[in-house]
């Protein structure tokens, strides 16, 4: 099933509305929420995933509880358009790097890193990215603070009637 024709329900949308808030809440808790079945609960989230709608779950840690005190955005510049893949494989590479997003101006791509400290940012900069072939330039801006950090709420936005039909 292709995330092109899942259509979500008042059901699907109640289930992805806990699993956001909780995404280690019991199948049975939400069995009870939706009024439903913890059986039909499992098989609604594996069509979920299978229809590509939910793409995973993940722990979060604070980066400065392991010591990465320094959070910058690199955008980056490409010498070739083309070579677009090469680049992000590179870049896949690098543990520093945990976003990449291919963007639209005066640059082609931004990166979110984390760092240990100022000269570590230095040296992923110097010694790893702008080594990268194809990366013409970049231009770096250190995060001072994260004011807001949050999930999509699911109830908050109107589900289409079929995903992108």
């Amino acid at each position: 099933m292709s995330q092109q024709s899942y259509s979500l329900d008042e059901i699907d949308q109640k289930i992805l509305g806990l699993l956001v808030s909780d995404a280690r809440m019991p199948f049975l808790e939400i069995a009870r929420d939706c009024g439903i079945s913890g059986p039909a609960v499992h098989q609604r989230v594996k069509r979920l995933k299978d229809a590509g709608v939910i793409t995973g779950s993940h722990l979060q840690v604070k980066p400065q509880a392991l010591g990465l005190n320094v959070c910058a955005f690199i955008t980056v510049s490409l010498s070739e358009a083309n070579k677009y893949p090469q680049v992000i494989q590179a870049f896949k590479e690098i543990p520093e790097i945990v976003e990449c997003h291919f963007i639209t101006g005066k640059y082609a791509i931004m990166l979110k890193v984390y760092c240990l400290d100022y000269e570590h940012l230095m040296e992923v900069l110097l010694n790893t990215i702008q080594k990268i072939p194809y990366v013409l330039s970049t231009e770096t801006m250190i995060s001072l603070d994260q004011t807001i950090e949050k999930e999509i709420r699911v109830k908050d936005y109107k589900m289409r009637k079929a995903v992108e039909e």
